[in-house]
């Protein structure tokens, strides 16, 4: 049954959304097919489009809820903003911490079935608690090398990192093996092509 809502639930959703919507303008490491640094809410929407396309091989999977991860994976990056991979030092248990308590104030305004379904999904894919889960551990991994390997990027962007990248997430399913050798035949493309003075 469709609850009532009233006035003051209202504006919790609306100020949650106000607040999410900063993930718009938290940038990214990958450049856009125009040259323009994405955002991480840009990362995001490819990543559930990536699950659409691939649903006919995604078989045992629940669609639903990939796509829910897909959407809410860095949410908590509203609050933190985004530190690219290559740029990460230290005890990566402190980031998530972070942007789950990051996660946990942007819901604060939601109904309490909301707010607990997004830190359930956000905590789900922290800890890579489902097949799900698993599953978009990788296909994030993917995606940021896709727009790595096909983005109008600076000649400074480090391809050679790409091949290293998320190798943990990528390297025991079959499919997720098939779409990495794709991504990574890409990315040796884009290696070819750099001037060799700017190879890291």
């Amino acid at each position: 049954m469709t609850q009532d809502l009233d006035n003051d639930t209202i504006a919790g959703i609306f100020e949650f959304l106000r607040r999410s919507g900063d993930l718009k303008d938290t940038l990214r490491s990958g450049f856009t097919n125009a040259g323009k640094q994405e955002s991480t809410a840009e990362h995001s929407w490819r990543l559930a489009l990536m699950v659409i396309a691939l649903e006919p091989y995604l078989e045992g999977y629940d669609i639903a809820t990939l796509l829910k991860l897909a959407i809410v994976h860095d949410l908590g990056e509203a609050v933190t903003g985004d530190v690219p991979a290559i740029h990460q030092s230290g005890d990566p248990g402190v980031r998530r911490t972070a942007e789950r308590e990051a996660v946990k104030s942007l819901v604060a305004t939601l109904p309490a079935q909301s707010s607990a379904a997004i830190q359930s999904l956000a905590a789900s894919y922290d800890g890579a608690e489902s097949r799900e889960a698993a599953l978009m551990k990788g296909l994030d991994k993917l995606e940021t090398m896709f727009q790595h390997a096909t983005g109008e990027n600076p000649d400074t962007i480090d391809y050679p990192f790409n091949l290293t990248y998320g190798t943990t997430w990528t390297r025991d399913d079959p499919l997720l093996v098939k779409l990495r050798a794709y991504v990574d035949s890409l990315t040796r493309g884009r290696m070819d092509d750099q001037p060799a003075d700017t190879l890291q």
